[in-house]
């Protein structure tokens, strides 16, 4: 009798053990599955919160749809070391990928900087001191040359006008590093412009330094991305004819303001002036802004075309004309001098 007992005592240890080993890994399966994706969003830890209180918010926020896998996720971790402060959390997210997230440190909290299309050094530098992220100077000084940057492709030995991606950047709250800011917007370059378009840079019979420099007037000279490609076409043979490109906005680069037309009639019957295309021939010395790669493709594919000379009405409306006859007429039809 005695050694029937036993042996039923044995069996119902196994049949326990079965079942622990059953459940057991039926919950590490569960903690590698990934959660509900409900998006990216924001948690905050408090200073010496535990696993035993966030628990209950991770459900109700619907970061984790059960808590105990959850709770063996922590047990078998050995606990869980929570790090205070907001947490971004992208889901979704397993259990255990949760945990990770929640041990690791969260960033400071950060605010966006925006650099719009078109926009010069100056302009950024400005932006940054009346944010009161930057002291007046700082960013001109961070591009004044790329000698302090890593980069896939050359950078000419002066100002970094043109390659400064316009984009919006994430940077802690505060007074930013202007050298952080120009190396991400180099980055982006790369990124965006440069190693997708790699190829036909190489093909192309323009250095990227004149392909930049021709983008940044594009930028400014065509609001239409879908004109730019034609506006390219007119520039390019003005500057394979070695006529003067006659692209104003060239003028306007080193004014204080850039639409201060006082100023600006000053700059355009000066031929000193190294920025004057209405004057000197060539591309001007440096690009007059930040370049999106709507203007980039436009310099690098230009549109073959008869025309020699265009101009925008009242309206922003592109008219071109193939000699310089027709110009004429098309400044008189629409009031453009």
């Amino acid at each position: 009798m005695m050694k029937r007992a036993a042996i039923r005592t044995w069996v119902a240890f196994l049949a326990i053990a079965a079942g622990i080993s059953i459940v057991a890994g039926y919950l590490e399966a569960q903690s590698r599955m990934l959660g509900p994706d409900i998006g990216t969003m924001r948690l905050e830890v408090s200073k010496g919160e535990i696993a035993g209180t966030l628990t209950p918010r991770l459900v109700a926020t619907g970061l984790i749809k059960t808590p105990l896998v959850f709770r063996w996720t922590v047990w078998r971790r050995g606990g869980l070391k929570l790090k205070a402060g907001k947490h971004r959390l992208s889901t979704p997210l397993s259990p255990q990928a949760l945990a990770d997230a929640l041990e690791t440190a969260p960033p400071a909290d950060e605010l966006p900087f925006v650099i719009v299309e078109g926009a010069r050094r100056a302009d950024v530098d400005r932006e940054l001191v009346e944010e009161g992220r930057g002291m007046p100077g700082a960013y001109l000084a961070a591009t004044a040359h790329g000698r302090n940057y890593n980069t896939a492709f050359p950078l000419p030995d002066g100002s970094l006008e043109g390659y400064l991606f316009p984009e919006t950047y994430q940077f802690p709250v505060g007074p930013l590093d202007p050298q952080s800011l120009v190396q991400r917007q180099l980055d982006a370059f790369r990124e965006r412009i440069f190693t997708p378009l790699s190829a036909q840079i190489s093909a192309s019979k323009h250095s990227l330094h004149e392909l930049v420099v021709m983008a940044s007037l594009l930028e400014r000279e065509e609001d239409d991305p879908a004109n730019r490609p034609l506006v390219a076409g007119i520039l390019w043979k003005r500057f394979d004819r070695r006529l003067p490109l006659g692209v104003d906005a060239t003028s306007r680069y080193t004014l204080e303001t850039w639409s201060d037309r006082k100023a600006f009639l000053i700059q355009l019957r000066d031929p000193s002036d190294p920025y004057n295309t209405r004057l000197r021939a060539g591309l001007p010395p440096t690009a007059i802004g930040a370049v999106t790669r709507s203007s980039f493709e436009a310099a690098l594919n230009p549109l073959a075309t008869e025309a020699l000379y265009y101009l925008h009405d009242a309206n922003k409306k592109l008219h071109t004309a193939k000699d310089a006859e027709g110009h004429e007429r098309n400044r008189k039809t629409y009031g453009v001098y």
